[in-house]
């Protein structure tokens, strides 16, 4: 499997959205908290450390 950019968000998005999915499914908090707190902090938090991991292959790539 080839990874690009649109495989490489979709996967990120979607994985977002079944972690979301499952904590207000469970009941566990707030649907308003889940969707206005949570959500937004797994998106940036995986942008972050999808951002890392790709500079750290590129390192390794070169090394």
């Amino acid at each position: 499997m080839e990874f690009s950019l649109p495989v490489t968000a979709g996967a990120l998005v979607g994985l977002v959205a079944l972690g979301t999915a499952g904590l207000v499914g469970m009941d566990v908090m707030a649907t308003n908290t889940v969707l206005m707190m949570v959500a937004p902090s797994m998106l940036a938090f995986g942008a972050i450390a999808l951002f890392l991991g790709v500079k750290h292959g590129e390192y390794r790539a070169t090394r």
